[in-house]
C-alpha cells in the first residue's frame, strides 16, 4: 500500500481495475493507483528475452511460448491479464522491455526526452496507464513543485533565439516541438516513485480535462537491469 503524505494529495488509491477506470479525476487528484502486491517472477521473463536493441515491444505470442518456471508462469498470467483488461477497456497497451530510452540532444539546453519531467497530451479525452513489473520505476511530481520550462526567463530567451526574432507563431512553435510539455522541478521538491506492480492512471492534457495533467518522468535505469513496463 502506498501511503500518502501531504505532498501526495494528488493521488487516489483504488481497490480494483473497475474503480481505476471508472473513478474520475477531480480537484487536485490527477493520479490514481491500484495498489497491488504481485506474485511471480517477472525477472525470469526479462532474462528470457534477447534484447538486441535499447527497447523492444514484447510480442504476446512470444510471451506465451516462453518456457517458464512456476513463478514465471504466474508472472506471465498477470501480464496477459493486465494487457487484456486494458484492451477490453478500449486502450492500446504495449508491453515493453527497456534497456534505456533514446536521449534527446537536438537542443542541449532543453532535452525533450522522457527522462525530463513532462506531461502527456491528446486531442481526445483519455489517460495514461502504466505499470512497472521489474526494474526502475517512474516518478511523478506534484504540480505545485514544478515550473513549466517555457516560463523560466533564461530558457524562454533561448527558445526565442531558436525560433527567430518574429514573435508571430512562437507559441505554436513551443507546442509543435513539445517544449511546452516539459517542467523543471523546484528546489526541495519531493518526487513520488510509482513503485513496482501497481497499475496507475495519470491525467493528461486534453480539451475536456477538469484537472491539471500529471507531471512524470522515466527513471534512470539501473546498470545492467532492463525494465518491464506496460504502458498505454
Amino acid at each position: 500500500m502506498i501511503h500518502l503524505s501531504d505532498t501526495e494529495s494528488q493521488i487516489q488509491n483504488v481497490l480494483n481495475f473497475q474503480d481505476l477506470i471508472s473513478t474520475p479525476f477531480q480537484g487536485e487528484i490527477n493520479a490514481m493507483c491500484w495498489n497491488r502486491n504481485l506474485i511471480g517472477d517477472f525477472s525470469e521473463i526479462v532474462k528470457k528475452i534477447e534484447l538486441k536493441e535499447n527497447m523492444i515491444e514484447l510480442d504476446l505470442e512470444k510471451l506465451r511460448e516462453l518456457q517458464l518456471s512456476e513463478q514465471g508462469q504466474l508472472a506471465r498470467k498477470i501480464l496477459l491479464n493486465d494487457f487484456n483488461l486494458l484492451k477490453e477497456h478500449g486502450a492500446s497497451p504495449t508491453l515493453n522491455i527497456i534497456k534505456n530510452y533514446e536521449r534527446d540532444d537536438a537542443f542541449p539546453f532543453f532535452p525533450t526526452d522522457v527522462y525530463s519531467y513532462h506531461v502527456d497530451r491528446s486531442p481526445i479525452p483519455t489517460a495514461t496507464f502504466l505499470c512497472t513489473y521489474y526494474g526502475a520505476s517512474s516518478d511523478i511530481l506534484p504540480n505545485s513543485q514544478a515550473t513549466q520550462k517555457v516560463l523560466i526567463p533564461e530558457i524562454r530567451a533561448e527558445l526565442k533565439k531558436l525560433h527567430g526574432e518574429d514573435e508571430k507563431g512562437f507559441e505554436s512553435f513551443l507546442s509543435e516541438y513539445f517544449f511546452d510539455l516539459h517542467y523543471q522541478e523546484k528546489p526541495k521538491s519531493q518526487p513520488i516513485n510509482l513503485g513496482i506492480g501497481h497499475l496507475w492512471k495519470l491525467a493528461i492534457d486534453h480539451p475536456e480535462s477538469k484537472v491539471l495533467p500529471c507531471i512524470h518522468r522515466a527513471p534512470n535505469e539501473k546498470h545492467g537491469e532492463s525494465r518491464l513496463l506496460l504502458i498505454c
